[in-house]
């Protein structure tokens, strides 16, 4: 039953698009009201805020971009007034998928124009993610420009993938995002992405975006090397991000299509730096991102530690 419920929820998410039925894994992880219930963190004191723990049924840590989501949240509803422009997090310690984690938010400075905020990730009484995020309260353009949108196909001459979750539907530019150790290609990846339903507020959408923005460069690094992909990570690679920053530019609406446009621009001594840019389909910059990743040989097998692939880094 709960299958046939799944299987009509994605046949009807998006009724002009047959392509969009796409979740193939069941029971699915879950779905697009589950990933914004984990991102908008509740408050629970004085510029203290929680974010759930839920079950993870394949992978017990949590990714990166998903406690700098949240932390985009908790800054957003510590500073009410002005947006997140730029959000900085590095991630010491992996945490726990099923367990909450506690975010502790520090107003550096309160600007008129700008503010300044340190927000602390933990779990347990352990730091997760420590960030820091720069607020705006905006202003009209004096010039603007932006970069141009990569000339790439479309959401509808991409590949579906599926990552197993509901009301989110991901298209690969060519199909590049492959755990085959033996397909290589230049150290670039492309998805596009649209949600089922587009957060009211601002900075949900802002925590959306950042979520996915650390999927993409461990791949992307990988992919010009023969013998190696993402099937090793966490098996015969210690793999992680190990910091991300975001910076935000054009608001667009998260229902209709955008571009994760992603490039390794380097890889050695343990590590891997991505490059990416944002945009919405009709072209416009909605944010731009820079991620370091470790990719590295294990010193001692996972299992030598009682690890496997479900909570190994």
């Amino acid at each position: 039953v709960y299958h046939e419920k799944v299987r009509v929820e994605l046949e009807s998410r998006w009724p002009d698009d047959p392509r969009a039925v796409t979740s193939s894994a069941f029971p699915v992880w879950g779905d697009e009201a589950d990933l914004l219930r984990l991102i908008d963190v509740q408050e629970n004191g004085s510029n203290r805020f929680i974010a759930p723990g839920y079950h993870e049924r394949t992978r017990n840590v949590v990714e990166g971009g998903q406690l700098l989501g949240q932390a985009i949240v908790a800054a957003a509803k510590a500073n009410p007034g002005q947006r997140v422009t730029s959000a900085h997090m590095t991630f010491p310690k992996a945490a726990s998928f099923d367990e909450p984690i506690d975010l502790n938010v520090d107003v550096l400075r309160r600007g008129h124009t700008f503010s300044t905020v340190a927000v602390r990730s933990e779990q347990g009484g352990r730091l997760v993610g420590p960030g820091l995020i720069l607020m705006d309260s905006g202003a009209p353009d004096v010039i603007r420009d932006a970069v141009s949108m990569p000339d790439v196909p479309g959401p509808y001459e991409s590949e579906p993938y599926d990552m197993r979750v509901t009301g989110r539907d991901l298209r690969i530019v060519e199909g590049a995002y492959s755990p085959d150790p033996d397909r290589i290609g230049p150290p670039v990846l492309y998805a596009w992405v649209r949600f089922r339903e587009d957060p009211a507020e601002p900075y949900l959408r802002s925590g959306l975006i950042a979520q996915a923005t650390t999927h993409w460069t461990i791949a992307a690094a990988m992919r010009p090397h023969q013998g190696f992909g993402e099937a090793q990570a966490h098996v015969t690679l210690s793999t992680g991000i190990m910091a991300v920053t975001i910076n935000f530019h054009d608001d667009a609406p998260l229902d209709q299509w955008f571009l994760y446009a992603n490039r390794a621009i380097w890889s050695g001594r343990g590590l891997a730096q991505g490059d990416g840019t944002i945009f919405s389909q009709d072209g416009r910059l909605m944010a731009s991102y820079s991620v370091q990743a470790m990719i590295r040989s294990f010193s001692e097998p996972p299992g030598a530690k009682g690890m496997d692939a479900t909570n190994a880094m």
